[in-house]
C-alpha cells in the first residue's frame, strides 16, 4: 500500500476528520511552522511547553490510524519511532490502545503527554532494546528521510515484527529526483525520496521479509509542501512481514 498526499486541502480535511471522530490531539502554536518549531526543539533552541504533533502531517497520520483502527485490536502492540512530539502514540493511547510504545534518542520523549499509557524508551530506532517479534506494528511519520539508512531501518524493522505485522510509514516524496545537496534537516542528512528511491526501498525492505500490503498508487498530482526551500508532497506506505 502506497498512496501521495495530492493536495493541500487533503491536509485540512484529514484534520478536519481527525476532529470529529476525537483523535486529533494536535497542539496549536502561536508559531504556523510546526515542522519548523520542531526542528528547533530537537535542536535545543525553543524552550516552551512541548508540542504534540504537526498540522502539516494531518493526511498521514490519519491514514496511519484509520488504518490501525481497522486491522488491528485494542490490545495490539504498537511502536512509533521517532515519537518525540510525535501524535500516532499519544493519539492511539486515546483511542484505547493498551500496548503503545515510543522509542527516540530525544531523552526529553519521556515527557511526552500520556507517558502513563504509553511506554517511552530512549534509544537509537535501528538498534531498539526490544524482543525480535514484539510487535503488531511498527510506524515512523516522516522520519525516516533524515539520516536515512535502509539496511538498518528494514533489518530492525523486520526483527521487531511478528508475521503478519505491518510497517507503517510517511515521508517526504516527489516522483522525479529532488537533490537537497547538503541540506541537514534535524542535523541529518535529508532525502526527498524519488519514485527510484521508493522502489530501492521496496527491495531492501523484500530483503528483510517486508512486502507492500496493497497496491501502489505512486501519482503525485500538486506539490502539497513547501519546507526549507524545496517544494514536494508527502508518501504514505504500509508494508506487511510475511
Amino acid at each position: 500500500m502506497f498512496e501521495v498526499l495530492q493536495s493541500k486541502q487533503d491536509i485540512e480535511t484529514a484534520r478536519q476528520s481527525l476532529r470529529m471522530q476525537g483523535r486529533s490531539v494536535l497542539q496549536e502554536s502561536p508559531v504556523k511552522d510546526g515542522l519548523w518549531l520542531r526542528f528547533l526543539r530537537r535542536m535545543g533552541w525553543a524552550h516552551c511547553q512541548l508540542p504534540v504533533g504537526d498540522h502539516v502531517k494531518s493526511w498521514d497520520v490519519g491514514r496511519t490510524l484509520d488504518f490501525i483502527a481497522e486491522q488491528l485490536t485494542k490490545d495490539a502492540r504498537i511502536l512509533d519511532l521517532g515519537a518525540y512530539c510525535s501524535e500516532v502514540p499519544v493519539a492511539l493511547a486515546r483511542m484505547g490502545y493498551t500496548g503503545v510504545h515510543g522509542v527516540d534518542l530525544n531523552p526529553d520523549v519521556k515527557a511526552m503527554p500520556y507517558a502513563d499509557r504509553v511506554q517511552y524508551t530512549v534509544s537509537d530506532f535501528m538498534r531498539t532494546p526490544f524482543d525480535a517479534g514484539s510487535f503488531d506494528a511498527v510506524t515512523s511519520i516522516s522520519v525516516i528521510e533524515h539520516g536515512y539508512d535502509p539496511e538498518r531501518l528494514f533489518a530492525e524493522a523486520g526483527r521487531l515484527l511478528r508475521p503478519g505485522g505491518y510497517f507503517i510509514s510517511s515521508f517526504d516524496y516527489w516522483p522525479e529526483k529532488i537533490d537537497t545537496g547538503d541540506t541537514k534537516f534535524f542535523d541529518m542528512s535529508w532525502l526527498i525520496f524519488s519514485s527510484q528511491d521508493v522502489d530501492h526501498m521496496l527491495s531492501v525492505a523484500q530483503r528483510h521479509g517486508l512486502m507492500p500490503a496493497a497496491a501502489l498508487k505512486p501519482v503525485a498530482q500538486d506539490r502539497a509542501i513547501h519546507c526549507m526551500g524545496y517544494d514536494y508532497t508527502f508518501a504514505w506506505l504500509v508494508l506487511r512481514k510475511e
